[in-house]
C-alpha cells in the first residue's frame, strides 16, 4: 500500500495524473494531493504535510504534470524495498556524482547520470524524446542523489529525515537536499522498472540559483559525493566546467560577481580540494564578469 503525495498546482493535471495512477498503480493506495495553486507553500512544507498526513508505510512523491507508463509499478516499488533493506530512496533520475561546485543532480563534464523518462517540453520548440541512461544496462543503478520529479522511500525514513523546509522555502533544491541527507544513513538507487512520461522540462531563475546555494552552503563539507568512482583528473575537470556553467547562469541572471567568489572561497574546499583549481576558477570569473 502506497500513500502519494502530490503538491498541486493545475486541477486538470492533477485529476489527470490521479486517473492514470488508478489505471498503474496495481496496489491499494490514497492520495494526497495538497493544493498550492496561489504558490503560498513552499514544496518542502507542502510534503512535510504529506508525510504527517499518510496512512500507508510506502510514500511516493510526484510532480502532477506526469504520467506513469508502466502497470503494476506500486509493486515494483514495494519489492525493491522489501528486496533492498540498505536502500532508502528510489527515484527514476539520478547521478553517482554530486559535484562541490553549485549545480542540479546532473553536474557537467562527467558522465555520470542514470534516467529513464520521456521528456516532453513546454517551454521549448522541441521534439519530446526518450531520455534513457543505463552504463553496463544495469536493473537498478546506486547514485548520490536524485531528481524530484517522482521517487519513493517508506515512510519510517521520510519521518525521521523530514524535507527541510526552514532553508528550502520555495520549490527548488528541496530534491538534492532530501538525497543528502537520507544518503548519510541509506543507499539511494534510480530504477529503470520504471518509466515516467514528463510534460514540462526544468528551468533555471534566480530562485533556483539561490536555492542551490543555499544547498551548498548547508552540504559542503560533504562535498562532493562521488559514486563512479571517478579518478581525481575527472573529479576536477567536472568541477571546473560545473563551475564555469554555474558562473555563465550567474552572469544570465544578473547576480553580481562577488555571489560566484562567494562560493569559491566557502569554507576553503575548492581550496582543499585543489589550490590549482581555486586559481584558475578565481581567474575565469575575473574573466567572464570582465566580458559580461
Amino acid at each position: 500500500m502506497i500513500s502519494i503525495i502530490i503538491a498541486s498546482a493545475d486541477p486538470d493535471q492533477l485529476q489527470q495524473v490521479s486517473e492514470n495512477i488508478e489505471i498503474t498503480i496495481g496496489v491499494p493506495f490514497e492520495i494526497i494531493a495538497i493544493n498550492n495553486s496561489d504558490g503560498s507553500k513552499g514544496i518542502c512544507e507542502i510534503y512535510n504535510s504529506g508525510i504527517q498526513q499518510a496512512r500507508y508505510n510506502m510514500l511516493c512523491f510526484m510532480h502532477e504534470d506526469i504520467l506513469i507508463k508502466t502497470y503494476d509499478w506500486g509493486n515494483r516499488v514495494l519489492n525493491f524495498f522489501t528486496s533492498h533493506h540498505d536502500y532508502g530512496l528510489l527515484g527514476i533520475a539520478g547521478s553517482e556524482y554530486k559535484s562541490l561546485a553549485p549545480s542540479g543532480w546532473n553536474p557537467t563534464g562527467i558522465e555520470t547520470a542514470y534516467i529513464n523518462l520521456i521528456q516532453r517540453f513546454k517551454y521549448k520548440q522541441q521534439e519530446p524524446f526518450h531520455y534513457y541512461k543505463n552504463p553496463g544496462k544495469k536493473e537498478f543503478a546506486e547514485v548520490a542523489c536524485i531528481d524530484g520529479v517522482w521517487f519513493c522511500t517508506p515512510k519510517a525514513i521520510a519521518a525521521e529525515v523530514m524535507f527541510d523546509e526552514i532553508n528550502f522555502k520555495g520549490f527548488h533544491a528541496y530534491d538534492l537536499d532530501f538525497s543528502l541527507s537520507i544518503g548519510q544513513n541509506y543507499k539511494i538507487g534510480v530504477t529503470f522498472d520504471i518509466l515516467i512520461d514528463h510534460f514540462s522540462e526544468g528551468s533555471y531563475n534566480a530562485e533556483w540559483i539561490a536555492a542551490t546555494l543555499d544547498l551548498h552552503k548547508k552540504w559542503n563539507s560533504r562535498l562532493p559525493v562521488n559514486l563512479k568512482p571517478a579518478s581525481k583528473k575527472q573529479m576536477l575537470y567536472a568541477e571546473k566546467a560545473t563551475f564555469k556553467f554555474f558562473i555563465d547562469q550567474l552572469i544570465l541572471l544578473k547576480f553580481p560577481r562577488w555571489v560566484a567568489c562567494e562560493m569559491l572561497y566557502y569554507n576553503n574546499s575548492f581550496l582543499k580540494l585543489s589550490p590549482k583549481l581555486f586559481f584558475k576558477l578565481y581567474f575565469i570569473i575575473l574573466k567572464k564578469y570582465a566580458k559580461a
